[in-house]
Formats: structure tokens, sequence, C-alpha cells
């Protein structure tokens, strides 16, 4: 997909501010700055920071850092590298203990050519508590350790040095706070691994109107060849216009005109619509730019793809025609950045390596992924589901609602543009007791957030409420048994396989049925001990491996009311050693024979 140049150097070019002669836009990015492409890739402002690298850093045990003068910037006694978790090799810390209180300093200096305009501090994801501080003054806080927050910090900045400095609270053993895969124990167990803190994905600045463009939201209607986009304004811009240019692989292909109001609404019907589809991402690129006085007074670019998934009638349909949901779950971890990807390519590469293997697809599980990974599967032609990472939150505490629901709306509306993000499931594995109404209620604020995709209320749980999707988890490693147990969805009436058994699930209602987790094959034949972990008996030979893996897919391709299945799981995590691919990425077994075994079409799609 070409990009117009101003917004491919948004793109990858970083700018690390250490002087007003480094802060020169469109030169190459020091060589020492890590993850330096641009953070927010599906909506561009051509002037940003990057502030990855070397920040002071230290662990604050007693939680007395701002009684000892911390947030002036006193007190640090490490370097860490940013955007890299303290517990992570990358970050040249390495700490594996419980840090229940981080902090982090560095400097940085305002471009000249920012002046007159206002500045924004943006965190991609700081776990858990973040209280921010700008030249000894408080600046903001946030609570929510997947998403991203920004800080308006105009007014607190001085002419040349500036003092950033940043506390981080995670308390891990609470139970108050959303963990996802993250251990609460000392070392990593079972499935869960070590953990994250403090600032684990990209810092940055960047400079924007006092009326600007907020955000956008587009919504696509395949049928009728339009492409209807909303824009936002942060205040009501009191005049001006506002134009948005689309185009198709550099060709402009329509641009309207309208008055500026908070909220402008765009509709384009598009000649000879390119949907997007798998393995055929056609992404139209939009320019808006807002005008005031016969000149831009702000001005950023998007994104979208014109594509239409929907749960119904027992299946799951992508551009109107049938699709059997070929997902494979992923964790998101890796072995030196732990939740961080060492680079962008990593990202990129975890796509191409599922979709080599026949994957069409990922359960994104456990784990709000970054925004550069949801970019990734949009220009790959990959589909998503978007999860939370709800493990470690004790949703027994009335309060539950307000810490899950807060961090949930706002990974819903980050992520509500990305054609490759086709459903939502905010729970995983719940069963039992909750507070009051808490799971339909976070079912239902999901709909309402987003009514264009379908949404699971609790995957391989308790069904509390009919939900779009109907789901079970199942690692039973007899292809026999396992084959009895879905047959019953072809009697009639059907009889379903669901976790926790009928008495507790509400009645299937004619869903499309998705085994939304499966398989997790123990396969390690290099162990030493016994530390790894995995489902079901370890095969004696690779022969006796493959052949389950098929035996245990085939059943389902086979059976015309499984619409889906998600493969457990793609790479292995530390301990967890149930992946096709290796934690390093390398391949198990020939990805060719996964791939054969996968692709070829499913009864579901005859």
């Amino acid at each position: 997909m070409h990009r117009r140049s101003s917004i491919a150097r948004a793109l990858i070019v970083p700018i690390l501010i250490l002087s007003a002669a480094a802060a020169a836009f469109g030169q190459p990015a020091p060589v020492s700055v890590p993850r330096p492409e641009y953070p927010r890739p599906e909506f561009v402002r051509a002037d940003w920071a990057s502030l990855n690298g070397e920040w002071a850093f230290a662990i604050d045990v007693g939680d007395s850092g701002e009684e000892k003068g911390m947030p002036a910037g006193r007190g640090f006694d490490r370097t860490i590298r940013v955007p890299f978790a303290p517990e992570s090799p990358l970050s040249g810390i390495g700490n594996l203990d419980f840090m229940p209180v981080v902090w982090y300093r560095r400097n940085f200096t305002i471009p000249e050519a920012w002046r007159g305009r206002r500045v924004f501090l943006n965190f991609e994801a700081v776990d858990y508590q973040a209280t921010v501080w700008i030249n000894g003054r408080r600046a903001g806080t946030h609570e929510g350790g997947f998403t991203p927050f920004a800080l308006d910090i105009t007014d607190l900045l001085a002419l040349k040095d500036n003092v950033l400095v940043l506390r981080a609270r995670d308390d891990t053993r609470s139970r108050r706070q959303p963990l996802g895969k993250q251990s609460d124990r000392f070392g990593s167990y079972g499935c869960v691994y070590r953990r994250t803190t403090g600032i684990w994905q990209s810092v940055w600045l960047e400079p924007a109107p006092a009326v600007r463009i907020e955000r956008y939201k587009a919504a696509c209607d395949i049928d009728n060849g339009e492409a209807n986009l909303h824009v936002y304004f942060n205040v009501p811009p009191g005049g001006g216009t506002v134009t948005a240019k689309v185009s198709f692989r550099g060709k402009p292909v329509a641009a309207q005109t309208k008055k500026a109001d908070r909220i402008v609404r765009f509709t384009f019907a598009l000649k000879d619509p390119q949907l997007w589809d798998l393995r055929a991402p056609n992404l139209y690129d939009v320019e808006f730019t807002y005008e005031r006085d016969g000149r831009a007074a702000d001005r950023a670019s998007a994104y979208f793809g014109l594509r239409k998934f929907e749960a119904r009638d027992g299946k799951f349909f992508l551009n109107n025609r049938p699709l059997f949901l070929r997902t494979v779950l992923d964790q998101g971890f890796y072995p030196d950045g732990i939740m961080t990807a060492p680079d962008d390519a990593a990202l990129k590469r975890d796509i191409e390596l599922s979709m080599s293997l026949g994957f069409d697809g990922a359960r994104l599980h456990q784990k709000v992924f970054e925004r550069r990974f949801l970019h990734w599967a949009d220009k790959l032609g990959y589909l998503v589901w978007g999860e939370f990472p709800d493990w470690g939150l004790d949703i027994g505490r009335a309060e539950a609602f307000l810490t899950f629901s807060r961090e949930w709306t706002e990974a819903v509306e980050r992520d509500l543009n990305h054609p490759a993000l086709i459903g939502w499931c905010p729970f995983n594995e719940k069963w039992g007791s909750h507070a009051q109404g808490l799971i339909p209620s976070i079912f239902r604020l999901t709909k309402l957030l987003d009514p264009s995709r379908p949404v699971i209320d609790a995957s391989g749980g308790w069904h509390y409420v009919s939900p779009d999707v109907y789901d079970a988890h199942d690692y039973d490693q007899d292809p026999a048994a396992f084959k009895a147990r879905y047959d019953g969805l072809l009697v009639k009436p059907p009889v379903i396989y669901v976790n926790g058994g009928l008495e507790h699930n509400v009645p299937y209602a004619g869903q499309p049925y998705f085994l939304s987790e499966y398989g997790g094959i123990w396969w390690n034949p290099g162990q030493k001990g016994e530390e790894a972990w995995g489902y079901g008996d370890r095969p004696k030979s690779e022969q006796e491996y493959l052949d389950r893996f098929k035996k245990l897919t085939d059943i389902l391709l086979d059976n015309p009311a499984v619409a889906g299945l998600c493969y457990t799981q793609l790479t292995d995590v530390e301990q967890e050693v149930n992946g096709l691919l290796a934690f390093d990425r390398t391949a198990k077994h020939d990805p060719a024979y996964f791939f054969k075994v996968l692709q070829r079409k499913a009864a579901i799609e005859k």
C-alpha cells in the first residue's frame, strides 16, 4: 500500500529529543533508540517524537519515593531501556522479583517548531497505576496496565530542558487489578508467566493544535459500497471546514468538504469497491484536514478496510461467504521482552509464521496487544479476536465492575477501526459465582461500544447470557471421545458440549459453535527435567504428534455444525510447551504439514 511521503516519515522515522539539533524531522533515528516506529499507525500526525531509550530508574520497595523527592528527579540509582519492562533482559535490569513501585526519569527538549501548539505526552501502556510529573509538578494519572493514555503537558513545560518522572504501582497479588497471564507467585507456573511492571510500550510526544481532530470512526457497508467516516473534535470548532480525501494505492477515489462541528459525518459511495479479505488486505487511505481562516489548522491521516463479518445461522460469514474460522491461540510473549516484542518486525513475523502454519487468524489471548500488531494484521489480511486480561482480577468484588469497565472501554475504543478485528471476548474461563450481574453487564457494555462485531461473554466458561457465538474449550487428547462429543451437534435437538454442563449455561440458540481452545499437544523432546507443562499425555514420537493434530483437527473441519477452531497454541511460552513453534519462534515441525491439514475446505464451507 502506497502512502504519502509525510505519512511514511511519521510511521517509520522517530525523533529522539535530546537537543534542538536532534529534533529535525525526517532525520534517521539514533541506532540506540529501541522500538523507534510510530506507535499509533491507524491515526497519524506527521510531527512526533520518541522518548524510548535510556531512562533513570529506581525500585521503591517501601513506596516512599514521593517523600524522598523523586518527583523532582532525585534518588535514581539505575538505568533502564524503555519501553522494556524491568523484568525483561532487554530492559538491562532483569529483576524477576516483585516490584510494588518503580520510578522512571528522563530529560527532554521541545523543538522550537512546536511552539504555539499543545504538547501531549503519550504512554502506550504502563502496568499498572501511573502518576506523571513534569518539572516537579503533577501532570496526571492513569489506572490500567494494558491501555494507552495521553496527558496535555503544555502548561508544565520549560523553555529548554524538561524533567519527566513517572511512578508505577503494581500490586500483582492484590486481586484488585487485571493481570492476564502474569504470575502471582515468585516464579512462573502452569500457563502463567513472568510479570511485567511499569512501562512496557512506547513513550512519545506529539504536538497538536488546541482545537483538533481527536479521533475518527469508520463503519463500512459493503452491500451498498459505502464507507462512513465520523470525525470527532475535542471541542466544538466554532467555524472552519473539514475535508476528507480517500485514496486507494495512491490514487484519489473520493473527497468531501463539510462545515466543521463537534462530530462530522462523511459518507462515500465508492466505485468498484475493493474489499479487505483474508490474505488480500485492501486498505483505503484517508487524509483529514481541518481548515480555518484559509489555512490548515490540523491534519491527520488514517486508513480503513471494506469488509463485513457476521455470526448468524450457525455460521461465520466474511464478506457474505461462509467461513470456517481457523485460528490459533496467541499469548504474545517473547523470551527477551516478555510482553513487549523486541522490535516491530517481530510483531509482523508472528503473523506471518501463523499464516504459514495455515491459520487465518488468532485469539489475542489474555492481553491487549500492541496497536502495531493490529496494524500488521490489517496489512497482512489476518483475523483477530480482541480479549481482555481478566485473570488476576477478583470479579467477586462489586468494585471489579468499575476496574474492568474502565480499562475494557479504553481497549475497545482504541481498536474499533481495525478491519482485522472480528470480535470481542472480555472474559476467559469464568465459572461459578461473581459480583451480581458483572459478566452480563460487561457483555452489554461491549455491545453498546461496538454493535458491529460479535461478542463472546466468557470464552470456555459458563455462558451467563446468550452470546453471539457459543463456544467451548476442550483438551481431550483421545480422538474417538473428542469426535463423539461433537457428533451431538448433528442430532435434533442438538446435544451441546459446553464447559460446566448445560445446567450452568444459557441454552444454545443456534449460534455459530466455536471450539475456541483445543489441542495443546505437549511436545518438547529435548526436555531434561519435569518442569515443562502441557495438556494430556506427551506423544511418544513426532509421527504420533502429527497424527494426533490431524485427527483432532479433521474432526472439527468435517463436522458441518462446527463453525471454527482455535488451536492451543502458536508458540511455547516459558514452561508451557504445547506450541507449534518453540518460544524462540523456531519451527518444531514442517509448517507445510499443518497448512495442508488446516486449509482444506471445511464441511460448513461446502
